[in-house]
């Protein structure tokens, strides 16, 4: 007696209970391996982006919006900081290093970030054509943004005001691309990036021929703003020190990347405990489904299962048979339910890259996904064991005799 053809045959016989089953088993599966999948790939991108800046110092206002809108450029800036400031902070013998950046515009919604070329070496970039900006108005472009735009070096373009599409266009003030970046898996990747002195030139409004270096050159100390600072501490001690001392001796705003994005996934975790929380509701149901399915199908089966006995299979092999059932319905919803949710995961990213935010794969693997396929197991398998007890028990004489 094949018990893998038969649990198969018994399975087919009822699409209906076979296919619900599955369906509520998958989609609690499929939440939760999403869940898996995007939280594991954001965290890790985020920390990523974030690794080697200790201290981001900007405008006074929210903690939280000067990290998104510095490190993880998905936030609206508050606003500027004097240039002389931040030169003052930069000076400091807790700083070991610091990167200016000056935002505010951007380009088909990629933002334009003016920086100098140590911020590019810090995210480990390197150049797949090009070189890297030497004069106000060139410009490198990041990877995605190549690839959306189909720029290269060569190719010019006009920012825009604001960090989204729409913005008033600074159509008289084009930017030359020189570079473009190879792929870094950073922040770097979603970025136009050229120097400090081309985002003042077009906010100073020149006339249309004016020659850049003339320019600034007559720029006022008032008018030299740049967005934020980047800062990694010369020591250790600084991290107790330096943000207390921004805080409350200067104009500037200290914040702190590591406290800033556990506070916010403290936040986002709340949503994501109630989702995981309704997709182990929904495999509860599975396995309830699953128990009610094979309890009844018990009763209807009794009259097979007397006639196996009587062809010699044994009461064991009967239990065997309700559980193989359980456990291959069980582990077909958790490999349906692993497809969804990397189906869904890939679905979630592509929405991210329409938006030119950090995009998610539904490429990627964790191994957390095997304790998924487990989960599954158990619960199907502990739902067959009561019907699988009812099999074993199974009386010859009485039932034969009810038939």
């Amino acid at each position: 007696m094949n018990l893998a053809r038969l649990s198969f045959a018994y399975l087919k016989a009822r699409p209906l209970n076979t296919a619900l089953n599955l369906v509520l088993l998958a989609l609690g599966v499929g939440t939760i391996a999403l869940l898996l999948l995007a939280s594991h790939q954001i965290e890790e991108r985020m920390g990523r982006d974030a690794r080697g800046i200790d201290l981001v110092a900007g405008a006074k206002g929210s903690p939280m919006q000067l990290i998104l809108s510095a490190v993880f450029h998905i936030d609206a800036p508050a606003g500027n900081i004097p240039l002389a400031e931040a030169k003052k902070l930069a000076q400091h013998r807790a700083v070991k290093r610091a990167i200016p950046l000056a935002l505010g515009d951007s380009y088909r919604g990629f933002r334009i970030a003016g920086t100098t070329h140590e911020y590019v070496t810090h995210y480990g970039g390197e150049l797949a054509s090009g070189r890297l900006w030497q004069a106000p108005m060139e410009a490198v472009l990041g990877a995605e943004v190549a690839r959306a735009t189909a720029l290269g070096v060569g190719g010019k373009f006009v920012g825009s005001h604001g960090v989204a599409e729409g913005g008033e266009e600074h159509g008289e003030y084009p930017y030359a691309v020189v570079g473009v970046l190879k792929p870094t898996g950073s922040v770097l990747d979603r970025l136009v990036l050229t120097s400090v002195e081309s985002v003042w030139f077009v906010h100073v409004h020149p006339e249309k021929h004016d020659d850049p270096k003339t320019v600034l050159a007559q720029l006022r100390e008032d008018e030299q703003e740049i967005t934020a600072l980047l800062v990694q501490y010369a020591t250790p001690i600084a991290a107790a020190t330096l943000p207390r001392q921004v805080n409350a001796t200067s104009a500037l705003q200290a914040a702190s990347p590591a406290y800033e994005s556990a506070r916010l996934f403290r936040m986002l975790g709340v949503g994501l405990d109630v989702l995981r929380a309704f997709a182990l509701v929904l495999v509860a149901a599975a396995g309830l489904s699953i128990f009610i399915a094979l309890y009844n199908a018990m009763e209807e089966r009794r009259y097979d299962l007397a006639v196996m006995r009587m062809l010699g299979a044994s009461p064991g092999k009967l239990m065997r048979l309700v559980l193989l059932e359980a456990l291959v319905l069980a582990l077909a919803g958790a490999l349906v339910g692993l497809a969804l949710g990397h189906l869904l995961t890939e679905v979630v990213g592509a929405m991210l890259v329409a938006a030119q935010q950090p995009p998610v794969s539904g490429a990627a693997w964790q191994a957390s996904e095997l304790w998924l396929v487990a989960l599954a197991a158990g619960v199907g398998l502990a739902a067959g064991l009561v019907p699988a007890w009812r099999a074993y028990r199974t009386d010859i004489a009485t039932t034969l005799a009810q038939s």
